[in-house]
């Protein structure tokens, strides 16, 4: 019977390591027609290693089979590299496109915190300024995001409904940004904030970041009995923010987080002792410490 091998060993090896390398960038880093162009070519080199035969060579009277004896170091490096390499490319491939996802996020979430800040503090231009870089900025987001779904995104069907529900949101307070109160366009940016914060937290991203915006719901209720001068119910609300603070700390508790805890603290030792007539202020530079690392790292 004619022998129909003509790959080598060492062509074998390599079609089974490049289809190896096929699959992981297919499954991790495409999408949709791509991705099945991916694992069509793996199979294809898979096939072919395993048969040790290449119909390509066969038409153009191609071989690179070898009679000769396989060196056992040379056979235990290559099984070593087929072992180690689609583990190392899958951990790499995770922990890259996370990264990737998380570093476009916080490009266009940088702009969504300055207008969202600047909103609340009714300053228009700044408010007009960044509200004009964010707008094309999510739509570069969502345009990319919409084509591509990364890995670690992959299973979360509620996304692109999420994404395209936050733009709207954007788009819809154009004329509010320039002309309208922006008080108002502030609550209504704030919608924004718990629909990345839910995609954050339903694809596993432990961050800062979540615990941040988490604490940050907690903060602003207990800011708000603060400036009602009502310390019952800043007693009350201390209690799910201390528990939100404590998250924060355990992803981070440098010194600008002790200071978000120092001035929490504060406000409620002010309302123990009775000192209502200061808590207005104090809640405010409790916000303060919160608003500058949440505007660097959040």
């Amino acid at each position: 019977m004619k022998n129909l091998t003509n790959l080598w060993l060492m062509d074998r090896f390599i079609r089974l390591l490049l289809a190896e390398t096929l699959f992981i960038g297919a499954f991790f880093w495409t999408f949709w027609a791509l991705q099945f162009v991916g694992y069509a070519f793996t199979g294809i080199l898979l096939v072919t290693s395993i048969m040790g035969f290449c119909p390509l060579y066969s038409l153009f009277k191609i071989r690179t089979d070898s009679t000769s004896k396989a060196n056992p170091l040379l056979t235990i490096f290559m099984i070593i590299a087929l072992i180690g390499a689609p583990i190392a490319g899958m951990y790499a491939s995770v922990f890259f496109t996370k990264k990737i996802f998380i570093e476009d996020y916080n490009m266009m979430n940088q702009y969504y915190k300055q207008t969202l800040f600047y909103s609340g503090k009714e300053k228009r231009d700044e408010t007009v300024s960044n509200y004009t870089l964010l707008v094309p900025s999510f739509a570069q987001f969502q345009q990319k995001y919409s084509t591509y779904r990364p890995y670690v995104l992959r299973g979360d069907t509620q996304f692109e409904n999420d994404v395209e529900k936050a733009q709207s949101t954007i788009l819809a307070l154009d004329t509010m940004v320039h002309t309208g109160d922006l008080i108002a366009t502030h609550k209504a940016l704030e919608q924004v904030r718990p629909i990345f914060q839910d995609i954050l937290k339903r694809n596993g991203f432990s961050m800062l970041a979540v615990a941040l915006v988490d604490f940050h719901d907690s903060m602003e209720k207990v800011i708000d009995a603060a400036d009602k001068k009502d310390s019952p119910l800043l007693f009350d609300t201390y209690k799910e923010a201390d528990e939100k603070l404590k998250a924060v700390e355990m992803e981070v508790n440098d010194t600008e987080i002790m200071q978000i805890r120092t001035d929490l603290e504060k406000l409620k030792s002010s309302a123990e002792s009775g000192k209502i007539d200061i808590l207005s202020e104090q809640a405010q530079e409790l916000k303060t410490s919160f608003v500058k690392v949440y505007l660097k790292r959040g």
